[in-house]
């Protein structure tokens, strides 16, 4: 998945698969998380958002089902 470079004190990259709902975040410290069944809408918010991380720790990662892939 290619992941886009966001400014954010934590979070590396961004990256979102339509056709899966499936977003993958990227962290500075080189972790990757998938999040399942996110929404279009969320992840266009979440890229639009000031504060990438302060909109994912409030809208994203309580709140979809996640894995640590790296």
């Amino acid at each position: 998945m290619n992941r886009i470079p966001v400014d954010s004190s934590n979070i590396a990259s961004i990256g979102y698969d339509q056709d899966r709902a499936l977003l993958e975040i990227e962290f500075n410290n080189g972790r990757i998380y998938e999040y399942y069944d996110v929404p279009q809408y969320e992840y266009d918010q979440l890229m639009a958002a000031e504060s990438h991380g302060s909109y994912a720790n409030e809208n994203i990662y309580d709140r979809y089902k996640q894995q640590r892939t790296a």
